[in-house]
């Protein structure tokens, strides 16, 4: 008999040894590597499992040479180490976790199904769905082309499929980016920002790597354009804003700084050549100190986010930015590029950019919403529009956000690492799985969540969830400081079970009874008011019933300061 024998925990009776049949054997007692190989069969679940039953098996399953089996087994193509300080381990998870999931909104069946993984692919990292495919780009760069068909199914009937086959689009892809508009009807070309070897000048040996932007159809994968820059100029992200007849590429460098340039996608299937101009933008013109970190972008308007968390907006349309800030008064339409900052409180993440409104996720985990907010897709529990960042209370630290035409996606996790997605806004169509009318609160939606999903997108006819875990990127998010906290952010009465809620409201009671007098105890309920999930004419309701008994306990007895009072 083979038993474990932990130093921390202490030798283990066997059964033989409790009979009095003999000494078991340790596992200490064998070759390190013969264990490891041994261990290598498990699959991944069973292998996380084993591990965190002791020391010895903890520092045994997380050897390398474990995962380099694991990940050889999970890919046997890819041979090459990967990046990163555990990269064998990195590589493994990035390929066991992968995977993309949908569901349609129409039709009888609505549940959740699975694309077809290509066996190339090193991790997911980003996806687009468009007019008829769906793009995805890998950890090493290759774009892979999924493509919808004719499939026959277990019945020997016909159905058409989303996703089933895949073919590989192109190598070398750093970012890729289509129509912004939500409707993926008008996602006809596919831009992609990759690094091209070019033949050296004339006099000089070798070639040289350069960036180059690649357009293809998204109907056929035919590449119809291509156009490079010198091989100075290196770039991160790509995004695309204007019309057809006049397409804005947005490019970010390495430094951040933003370039530009503009395309008639009318004209790009037309076999010609011609220059293009290739200009500074003018929030880096207008401000060279800053460096800016990511962008997004709508048909009308684009978001930068600097290194430091500032945000800058540009919005090129007098209607959109009308929704956006409740007012005229600083639009330009003469200067429609004139960078305009967003006032904060904290350092801001990451964000979504719908058609008219936006959301924000600060590094304290914080969520706000600013825009129209006529099907409630703020999530503010009313329908008033918001000229400024709006903070949802009861909703903190997402993994991410969706803003789409006229409705919000959030997509959280428990502490028990499960997640779940919520919504708010417009329902129609089934946009919203479970609440056909919408809602202007965020609210539980009725659809199962992969358990490493961590990006989604919605379309007219689809909800897309992308599942990859990758271990060298942890949580950003820090915890508020207490001169910041405004109530406690933890307890939720909101979405969650009936144990949650009743722990949160335990919780604010504590609160309310740790103030030492009765004005303290008044404005900490004020406070945990306008953190409850509440609409906002019932917090204006509480809000001044608050105020009158505040009022009227002053005017009896003004100088009592004890709670007893």
């Amino acid at each position: 008999m083979v038993k474990r024998s932990c130093p921390s925990c202490g030798p283990e009776l066997g059964v033989e040894e409790k009979k009095g049949r003999g000494n078991p054997i340790s596992v200490q007692l064998f070759p390190p590597e013969l264990v490891e190989h041994i261990i290598s069969f498990l699959p991944v679940r069973d292998l996380v499992a084993l591990g965190q039953t002791c020391r010895y098996f903890h520092k045994v399953c997380d050897a390398e040479g474990v995962w380099r089996c694991i990940c050889r087994r999970l890919c046997p193509r890819f041979r090459e180490q990967g990046s990163g300080v555990r990269p064998w381990k990195r590589a493994a998870i990035l390929n066991y976790t992968k995977g993309l999931y949908f569901q349609a909104f129409g039709g009888r069946r609505r549940c959740l199904s699975k694309s077809v993984a290509p066996l190339l692919a090193h991790g997911y990292r980003r996806f687009l769905p468009t007019k008829d495919h769906i793009f995805i780009l890998d950890y090493v760069g290759t774009l892979f082309f999924l493509k919808n068909a004719l499939v026959s199914s277990t019945l020997g009937q016909i159905q058409w499929k989303r996703a089933c086959r895949y073919v590989v689009l192109c190598r070398g892809a750093k970012d890729f980016a289509s129509d912004p508009r939500c409707d993926t009807v008008y996602r006809k070309y596919l831009y992609v920002l990759a690094t091209r070897e070019q033949p050296g000048v004339l006099g000089t040996t070798g070639s040289r790597a350069c960036d180059c932007v690649e357009v293809y159809l998204q109907s056929s994968g035919q590449r119809v354009f291509k156009m490079t820059f010198h091989h100075s100029m290196s770039f991160k992200q790509i995004v695309l804003v204007g019309q057809e007849t006049q397409r804005a590429l947005l490019l970010l460098t390495e430094e951040g700084k933003i370039y530009s340039l503009v395309v008639n996608e009318t004209q790009l299937d037309q076999p010609r050549s011609y220059t293009v101009q290739l200009a500074l933008r003018k929030v880096s013109c207008c401000l060279p100190h800053l460096s800016v970190a990511c962008m997004a972008s709508n048909q009308s308007s684009t978001l930068y986010i600097t290194d430091q968390g500032g945000v800058y907006f540009e919005v090129h349309t007098p209607g959109v930015y009308r929704d956006l800030f409740g007012t005229l008064q600083a639009f330009d339409p003469l200067d429609q590029q004139m960078p305009l900052a967003l006032s904060l409180p904290a350092k801001i993440l990451f964000c979504a950019l719908g058609y008219n409104h936006v959301g924000l996720v600060d590094e304290f985990g914080r969520i706000f919403m600013q825009g129209n907010n006529r099907y409630g897709q703020l999530g503010t529990g009313d329908k008033m529009d918001r000229g400024e960042p709006t903070q949802v209370h009861y909703l903190q630290r997402p993994v991410a956000l969706w803003c789409g035409l006229n409705h919000s996606l959030v997509l959280s996790q428990g502490s028990d690492f499960s997640k779940e997605l919520l919504g708010c806004g417009c329902g129609a169509g089934g946009r919203l799985p479970g609440w056909p009318k919408g809602s202007a609160s965020f609210v539980k939606l009725d659809i199962k969540v992969p358990l490493c999903a961590c990006s989604l997108c919605s379309t007219r006819e689809c909800l897309y969830m992308l599942s990859s875990h990758d271990i060298e990127h942890h949580p950003a998010y820090r915890d508020l400081p207490a001169s910041r906290v405004v109530g406690n952010p933890e307890p939720s009465l909101g979405a969650g079970t009936p144990g949650e809620v009743a722990w949160a409201c335990e919780e604010y009671l504590s609160q309310i009874h740790s103030c030492s007098t009765l004005q303290d105890r008044m404005e900490k309920m004020k406070e945990i008011v306008g953190w409850m999930p509440l609409t906002a004419a019932q917090k204006d309701f509480f809000w001044e019933a608050l105020d009158m008994l505040q009022r009227a306990a002053g005017a009896v007895d003004p100088g009592s300061p004890t709670p007893e009072s």
